[in-house]
């Protein structure tokens, strides 16, 4: 399945006791890159990226998740009564010393940092197969959004296959004129130079030389090549990731068409050529983009 490495998705969650919302970005990467930004979850923000992997083998995936525990079960609170007792005499103390008026309220004691312990209990098995679930469900949306454009990048690629073929099956039927084209320009330079001289058979030789010279055949043979292995890697059956090894013969492509142009001696060629090498950079540019 093709796919792109692109995609968002934000979903919510709720148990009853937790309420989930999950963030999830992909982006372009060379490689599997994992960003995670949340509560602590321990063990079970490593089973999300193993889960991830198993199913991103590419691409930068940056995660948000955000929990709110919804029962008092989730918490552990409790209040220092001794020292909240110790700190009220002392103050009863200081203020009878001062003769000042004692008028501090339970609301300001229990403002006070040391008074008031409230903790997050660990999360239960439950609450980590939530997690897990949601997570999931998160993910399976990401991958329907990046096959989906993956598709539409494949459809691209097929009409860039196409284009560069057509060129090619151009700039063969003009590479099949060229020894008769070459034959004219000599025989015309003679003349010109008032150089009747050469021989049929010589002729012939200068001709070949020259066709040898500017031989293109091994370059359309290897693009065609390529271009059949990147239609075999865009078949629907291929069940792998394939941006890697399209870039690869992206860039295979590019170096034929680099040398194909150099080679060619023909206007019409050398358009066919440009034209090709046009397609071939789009075709880099959306491959880069494929997991």
């Amino acid at each position: 399945m093709i796919r792109s490495m692109t995609g968002f998705a934000e979903k919510s969650f709720n148990s009853g006791s937790l309420r989930i919302k999950i963030y999830m970005k992909t982006l372009n990467h060379r490689f599997f890159d994992w960003v995670f930004k949340g509560p602590g979850l321990g063990e079970v923000e490593n089973q999300l990226r193993t889960s991830c992997q198993k199913k991103i083998l590419r691409g930068r995936v940056e995660i948000l998740v955000e929990i709110d525990f919804l029962s008092p079960d989730s918490w552990q609170f409790s209040i220092n009564r001794s020292l909240l007792r110790k700190m009220v005499d002392e103050l009863k103390s200081l203020a009878a010393e001062a003769s000042l008026p004692f008028n501090l309220t339970l609301d300001q004691l229990l403002r006070l940092p040391p008074i008031i312990s409230l903790n997050q209990r660990e999360l239960t098995k439950s609450d980590k197969n939530f997690i897990l679930a949601a997570f999931d469900e998160t993910l399976q949306e990401i991958l329907k959004q990046r096959e989906k454009e993956g598709r539409e990048i494949s459809r691209q690629l097929h009409r860039h296959l196409a284009r560069i073929k057509r060129s090619l099956a151009v700039i063969e039927g003009l590479f099949k004129r060229q020894p008769g084209e070459l034959r004219e320009k000599l025989v015309k330079k003679l003349k010109d130079l008032n150089h009747n001289s050469l021989s049929e058979d010589r002729l012939s030789e200068e001709v070949a030389y020259l066709m040898q010279k500017f031989d293109v055949v091994e370059e359309i043979n290897r693009l065609k090549s390529h271009l059949k292995a990147v239609a075999e890697l865009l078949d629907p059956g291929v069940d792998e990731p394939v941006g890697k090894k399209l870039d690869f013969l992206a860039q295979e492509l590019s170096r034929e068409a680099n040398t194909l142009n150099a080679k060619a001696q023909d206007p019409g060629i050398i358009e066919h050529c440009l034209l090709i090498k046009n397609e071939i950079e789009s075709m880099r540019q959306q491959v880069q983009n494929l997991e």
